[in-house]
């Protein structure tokens, strides 16, 4: 193969621009990093913050267009995905195993996954998709890996279950930090901001909610860092400079996350006291000898807010035996699209008997109504 010689000047300047932005951030957070966080030093932490986000926008830009990466190719299935997350040779894919009727390899060495591998744990009638993805390094959302492979995938799913290792706690920060450059938000919900951009006024801030972090002169600091210099803001709970960045970026993405210790069967007591020193666990587990695995069933179905929902034909009694799994907070018609795509086109009405309904077997004519936990549903389509 002839040899192709030094990059062209457009590339090297490109490669330039690209390290001279890894540096610019860098050092910004280094100094974060290096400042005490208090009331004065808000506004400083707030600026700097929304410089970084801007740089790494850029970033982001110049990688791919501002396009997300393909994931694993793996076809979605049952009521709800979990991925296991975590860093190589921490048990995912023994867990994996113990969970659900996969067959991923599993050896005491790292990067024995070198795919997604899909299970599915059937639960108290819910059938739970549970991804084994390759483990996690620190630079996976810059690339290194297959992080991005990995991550882009976690973006698809319901709910990441963090397996740390015992004898690692220090792995669940990292993890955090790779999982929230790649604009995934755990256990958080979405900020209760709304931003209206107008023509003109400048910046105009209204709050419902006594502020402890953001006042007028921080959030109109953050706006115009990003360009936005006429908008109207309303804030619904004490928000902090990182939640009105992450609205106003507008691509996180938030999903609940379960932090699992594993491998306890070889922990002594002090290895897992200085373990919860670092992070508090949801649940300890040994995925080898099948520790709490029934209990970590009931926290995965508890998270994933999963309600029953009883189906019923006109005239015939309910099916009680058999529920159709539902999320909290869904309705008639994501019943009906789960059921079949043409019974949203063909609805007419349905009666409903439950705690989501004022009297039993009321009549309703809207898709809206939002299900209860072990209502009785009977749909009329034309």
């Amino acid at each position: 193969m002839a040899n192709q010689g030094p990059p062209t000047k457009v590339v090297a300047k490109e490669l330039n621009s690209r390290d001279s932005t890894k540096t610019q951030i860098v050092e910004l957070e280094k100094q974060l990093a290096g400042t005490k966080y208090n009331k004065s030093s808000q506004g400083y932490f707030a600026q700097v913050k929304a410089k970084i986000a801007m740089l790494k926008q850029k970033l982001e830009a110049r990688a791919g267009g501002g396009k997300a990466p393909e994931g694993f190719a793996v076809r979605k299935t049952g009521d709800a995905t979990v991925v296991l997350l975590g860093f190589p040779s921490v048990g995912k894919s023994t867990l994996l195993n113990t969970l659900t009727n996969a067959a991923s390899a599993t050896a005491a060495y790292a990067f024995t996954t070198l795919t997604c591998i899909p299970g599915l744990l059937e639960y108290k009638h819910a059938k739970i998709q549970i991804l084994d993805v390759p483990g996690i390094i620190e630079g996976a959302a810059a690339g290194t890996g297959r992080g991005k492979e990995v991550l882009q995938i976690i973006r698809t799913a319901d709910m990441v279950l963090m397996v740390i290792d015992v004898f690692e706690p220090a792995h669940y920060a990292k993890l955090v930090k790779e999982v929230a450059d790649f604009n995934i938000r755990l256990n958080k919900t979405r900020p209760q901001i709304r931003i209206h951009k107008t023509a003109k006024n400048g910046i105009r801030m209204g709050a419902t909610v006594p502020l402890s972090h953001l006042n007028s002169e921080i959030v109109t600091d953050v706006c115009k860092a990003f360009k936005i210099n006429n908008a109207e803001i309303l804030i619904r709970e004490d928000a902090n400079a990182d939640d009105l960045i992450d609205t106003i970026e507008g691509n996180k993405i938030y999903m609940p996350a379960l932090i699992v210790f594993n491998k306890i069967d070889i922990a002594d007591t002090g290895s897992i006291e200085r373990a919860r020193a670092v992070v508090t666990p949801d649940i300890m587990i040994s995925a080898t000898q099948k520790t709490d695995i029934n209990k970590l069933k009931d926290m995965l179905y508890d998270r994933l807010r999963f309600i029953r929902v009883y189906l019923k034909e006109h005239g015939k009694q309910a099916d009680m035996k058999v529920p159709l799994i539902m999320r909290r907070g869904q309705t008639i018609g994501d019943v009906c699209e789960k059921l079949h795509k043409n019974f949203v086109k063909n609805f007419k009405f349905a009666r409903v008997w439950g705690k989501s309904v004022k009297f039993p077997g009321q009549k309703l004519l809207k898709l809206t109504h939002q299900m209860q936990d072990e209502d009785v549903l009977e749909l009329h389509v034309k």
